[in-house]
């Protein structure tokens, strides 16, 4: 393999996005030490071909030029833009300015007499080539959820978008419910949100499915705790793992062995109940108060049904998602390897 030494260092960041890509689909969590460290390598590379070059008067050194800063200028916004209007996560933001960053231009490399990528634009932008590709393979992602649902037996109108899995599944997934207790809905609760809900309860979800009258009585919440942030990586287990020592046995309700006028209280906690279940059912409300973060959109509303939910149904719908990392971590060898499958199709049709 022949190519400019920067381009042969470019290629160290592929193993980078194959873990990166592989410990976002466990974890749905990247550390952001990452990206800094390959902020400056492309930075780096940059000047080390920017002095190679100098001066800067020529055709094909303004063309660089010009194609750094498309991807500086216009890549790299795009990712912070896509955050920002809920498209892309925090991680898959920093990506894209990485790759941004790292390859501004086409590489080249030269194996066993081929020129690799095999198929180079006019535009001559290397990272508008890896968001391209990055954004077919993306859109294939919904056609394999279909075919998986197919094969399982699970053909319905909402196989391209969700597949029904265990309920006391939940705590090792990730993604979201693609219903509430009125059927199908895309604004489902949060799985990350319900783990950060139930170990603030210091609960399980097999306490909630087991007792879920109980639980919805927001009296029931004693001693909170740290809510994590929802990952199944972290903190205590949410599926029956955890033994809450200091929850006492009744679930957590406050009991009065005796009410004031020296009677049992039963019959005013009877009388009470619809009262303060109305005032925040799951004690959805206060969790949301108490947490010093959000928990990822949700409000007090899609908590409770999606508790409603998941406290009645054996089955539910969840839309895994796919993390854009992991297209993304695809799309860059895709890129590196056969170049630009979008040009190419163009190409193809004599579009282009």
């Amino acid at each position: 393999m022949v190519a400019t030494l920067p381009d042969l260092l470019r290629l160290v960041v592929v193993p980078v996005f194959a873990w990166a890509a592989i410990r976002d689909v466990r974890t749905r969590r990247l550390p952001n030490r990452l990206w800094p460290p390959l902020y400056l390598f492309g930075a780096l590379l940059l000047v080390w071909e920017i002095v190679t070059i100098w001066p800067l008067g020529g055709f094909v050194e303004m063309r660089f030029l010009v194609r750094v800063a498309i991807s500086l200028l216009f890549v790299a916004p795009l990712g912070y833009a896509f955050w920002y209007l809920g498209a892309f996560g925090g991680a898959d933001a920093k990506a894209m300015i990485a790759l941004a960053v790292l390859f501004p231009t086409f590489p080249a490399y030269d194996l066993a007499g081929v020129t690799l990528p095999l198929v180079d634009t006019q535009l001559g932008v290397f990272s508008l080539t890896i968001l391209t590709n990055t954004v077919l393979l993306g859109l294939a992602y919904p056609v394999g959820l279909a075919v998986f649902n197919l094969v399982r037996g699970e053909a319905s109108r909402l196989m391209f978008f969700a597949r029904p899995v265990a309920t006391d599944s939940l705590p090792d997934r990730h993604g979201r419910l693609f219903e509430d207790p009125d059927g199908p809905t895309r604004n489902g609760l949060d799985l990350d949100a319900l783990r950060m809900y139930l170990r603030w309860r210091g609960r399980t979800l097999a306490d909630v499915r087991a007792d879920p009258d109980d639980l919805r009585d927001p009296a029931s919440v004693g001693e909170t705790f740290a809510p994590t942030d929802g990952g199944t990586h972290v903190g205590p287990r949410t599926d029956g793992g955890r033994a809450v020592d200091d929850a006492p046995t009744d679930g957590g309700r406050a009991v009065d062995d005796a009410a004031p006028d020296g009677g049992h209280a039963a019959d005013a906690e009877t009388d009470s109940d619809a009262d303060r279940e109305s005032d925040d059912p799951w004690a959805a409300e206060r969790f949301l108060d108490e947490i010093d973060h959000g928990a990822y959109g949700t409000d007090a509303a899609t908590l409770r049904e999606g508790l409603d939910v998941v406290a009645r149904e054996d089955r539910v719908l969840v839309s895994p998602g796919m993390p854009f990392v992991v297209p993304m971590a695809v799309g860059l060898v895709a890129s590196l390897t056969y170049g630009d499958a979008l040009f190419a199709a163009l190409g193809a049709l004599g579009l282009v």
